[in-house]
Parts: C-alpha cells; sequence; structure tokens
C-alpha cells in the first residue's frame, strides 16, 4: 500500500486480494459529456465486476455514495474474472467515481493509481474521454441528445507500443488539441514511466451526458480487448434514457441543497 504522494494523503485499500498480473484498467473519473463515468458504470454492470479496493484520501468529500441500499466509497475499484487461454487472456479493472477531483489533487491520485497499476502488473491503462472538437471558433459537438450523428473515435498512447495498438486497429490518432483532468496527467505520466497509457476519445456533448459518445467509446474498447465481448448496443438503446437521468442528477447537485458545504461536483 502506498500513500501520501506528492504531499497529499491518498491511499489505496484493497477489499479482497485478487491477482491482476496483465490486466488492463479502465480510469472512469468524471469528464466532458460525463463519458468516463457512463463507460465506466456500464462495463461494471454489463460484465458483472465484482468491488475488491477502493481509492481514498482526508482530502475527498465527506460523503457516502447509496446505491442500491449499499453505501459506497467516493473512488471505487471493480475487477472481474480472466478471460482466455493461460497465455492470452484479458481481464478487466475499473477505477469509478462520480467524484471530480479539484486540480489540486489530480497528480496526487494519478500517481497513486499508476503506483498501484504498474506494483499489481497490470498491462495497459485506458481513459474514456468525451471531446468537444470545435472548427473556425465554433462548437461542432452534438447538439444535444437524439442528435443522430456519425461519431468518430480517437486515441492517443503514452508509448509507441500504445501508437501502434492504436494504428493497428484503425483507430485514428488524436494529433493537435489538450486532453486535461486525469487523463491528460496519466498520459504524460504513463510516458515519463514508459507504461502504456492509451486515451480513447469520442466527440461528446458537454452539456448533456453523452450516453451515445460513450457507447462508441465502448465500440472501440471492444476492438483493443480481444477476450472480452463488450457490447454497445444496449447502451446505444437506453442513450436517451440515460442522458435524461443524469441531467436529473446533474440539475440537483448543482442544486446543492443537501449538502452542508461546498464540495467537488458529485453525479449520482
Amino acid at each position: 500500500m502506498r500513500g501520501k504522494k506528492m504531499g497529499e494523503d491518498i491511499e489505496i485499500h484493497m477489499l479482497k486480494k485478487v491477482d491482476l498480473k496483465g490486466a488492463t484498467v479502465i480510469a472512469g473519473f468524471p469528464s466532458v459529456g460525463l463519458v468516463s463515468s457512463i463507460v465506466a458504470n456500464y462495463l461494471v454492470n454489463a460484465l458483472n465486476l465484482e468491488q475488491v479496493g477502493v481509492l481514498d484520501s482526508v482530502y475527498f468529500p465527506p460523503l457516502s455514495l447509496v446505491r442500491h441500499a449499499e453505501p459506497l466509497d467516493t473512488v471505487r475499484i471493480y475487477a472481474g474474472q480472466r478471460v482466455g487461454t493461460e497465455s492470452s487472456h484479458d481481464q478487466i479493472v475499473v477505477f469509478i467515481s462520480e467524484f471530480q477531483p479539484p486540480p489540486n489533487l489530480i497528480r496526487a491520485i494519478t500517481g497513486e493509481m499508476l503506483d498501484w497499476v504498474i506494483a499489481e502488473k497490470c498491462k495497459r491503462l485506458f481513459c474514456p474521454e468525451g471531446l468537444v472538437i470545435e472548427k473556425d471558433g465554433e462548437d461542432t459537438g452534438p447538439a444535444g441528445p437524439g442528435e443522430g450523428k456519425e461519431i468518430e473515435p480517437y486515441g492517443i498512447g503514452s508509448t509507441h507500443n500504445a501508437r501502434k495498438l492504436l494504428e493497428d486497429n484503425n483507430i485514428k490518432l488524436f494529433q493537435e488539441g489538450v486532453i486535461t483532468g486525469i487523463a491528460g496527467v496519466l498520459l504524460n505520466e504513463g510516458r515519463r514511466r514508459d507504461f502504456d497509457v492509451i486515451s480513447v476519445l469520442a466527440e461528446a456533448n458537454a452539456q448533456y451526458p453523452d450516453a451515445r459518445a460513450a457507447a462508441k467509446v465502448i465500440e472501440t474498447l471492444d476492438k483493443l480487448i480481444l477476450h472480452i465481448r463488450m457490447d454497445p448496443k444496449p447502451l446505444y438503446a437506453e442513450a436517451e434514457t440515460i442522458e435524461a437521468q443524469l441531467k436529473s442528477v446533474q440539475k440537483q447537485t448543482k442544486a446543492g441543497g443537501s449538502q452542508p458545504t461546498p464540495a467537488p461536483h458529485m453525479y449520482g
């Protein structure tokens, strides 16, 4: 267990001992269009992943997220079973949070995550992200839920091997722009440590929870993670319902009526 990275008290606590050697890790923190959060939640539910640990800090908001009458930590770690053969297999690990970390915690969180991922001998780390594309100073992203625009995914890798994996699967490389937050720092740290970090990006609406963009990311991950089937069709089918539910939660959260003190944005 490692903690107090970059002056912050952040630790990973395992609830269950699991062999994660060779696993693929997904970072699911809120991003543009809540793409990361939707992808992470969908994978946990669709693949029946089990909670195996938590990432905790004294600097996280003092709250418990309650779902199905069960209290949940701010950042949880879920894992599934290995699928494939002894020599060629895949296993999914998901970091998931509805908590949008403030800028002063991002480096500490990503440092602890990568320390743990490397110590557990995981294979690579994916960061799903929503992407806002602007042309001639105008936002050309989706106008809102229900628009039938075809979404093109992009990818960016921290290493030559990561970029080659994207190119081999005909995923267009993200050439110019800025990737902020957890994904941006993980990419930089992955490059510094020579560890494969890949951000899969899909054009998303920054004003709405964008389930269609999340479905496109899952469709792309399905190409990259060979032994685990990730079917995006149910997510496409449920897109409008999911978007409506998350929009409602966003409005409630922004109202902040139930929070006694100011806290980072929360999405339930």
